[in-house]
């Protein structure tokens, strides 16, 4: 799949708030893959698709995982917030074609990361977190951080959005939790994501 059917599908899958968000998405995206010399095309679809299940009632998506139970792994044990990323991922693999585990993963992971994240998995998750027209507190320290150090900015971002659903009283995703753990035993460790 291309950009250009990427975002006909977005174009036909989202609400013109949520489009705007994706455009905006895949524009990070991009620059983040140039400044860290990822697949630009790669990462514009993958930005393009990530939220294409945002949209689509509860009821739609645990009927989507019923019917497509190993790729869901466990998601519906999961908090509902993070379904859709799963759920997009199913879709573009089962309905549109896209048979690139790149791509597929970096859309199934960006709400939540992952341990083990891919350069382009990272740059999907920022680039969401990121976009143009989001304005929370420290998204300005995390556009700067995500330009001099991915995975630095990584854990900033993790460590944000998990202090974001305690605040609100809302269930934590485990798998958050250990990609935080993940990736902060790398940088103890002194690894470098871009080996990969």
């Amino acid at each position: 799949m291309n950009q250009q059917q990427a975002e006909h599908l977005a174009k036909l899958s989202l609400s013109q708030k949520r489009l705007q968000h994706t455009l905006n998405v895949r524009e990070m995206a991009v620059q983040l893959a140039k400044r860290y010399g990822a697949d630009v095309e790669k990462a514009a679809v993958a930005a393009l698709l990530h939220d294409t299940a945002k949209e689509l009632p509860k009821q739609e998506m645990l009927q989507i995982f019923a019917e497509n139970a190993i790729m869901a792994d466990n998601a519906p044990q999961r908090p509902s917030p993070v379904w859709h990323g799963v759920c997009a991922a199913i879709l573009a693999k089962t309905k549109w074609g896209v048979d690139d585990e790149e791509i597929l993963s970096a859309i199934r992971c960006h709400t939540t990361g992952k341990p083990g994240m891919s350069t382009l998995d990272k740059i999907i998750f920022l680039a969401d977190m990121t976009s143009a027209e989001r304005s929370y507190p420290g998204v300005e320290q995390l556009r700067k951080l995500e330009m001099e150090d991915l995975d630095k900015a990584m854990v900033a971002a993790l460590e944000m959005t998990l202090d974001f659903v305690r605040k609100s009283g809302k269930d934590v995703d485990m798998v958050s939790m250990q990609t935080l753990e993940d990736l902060t035993h790398k940088q103890d460790q002194g690894d470098s994501a871009y080996e990969k």
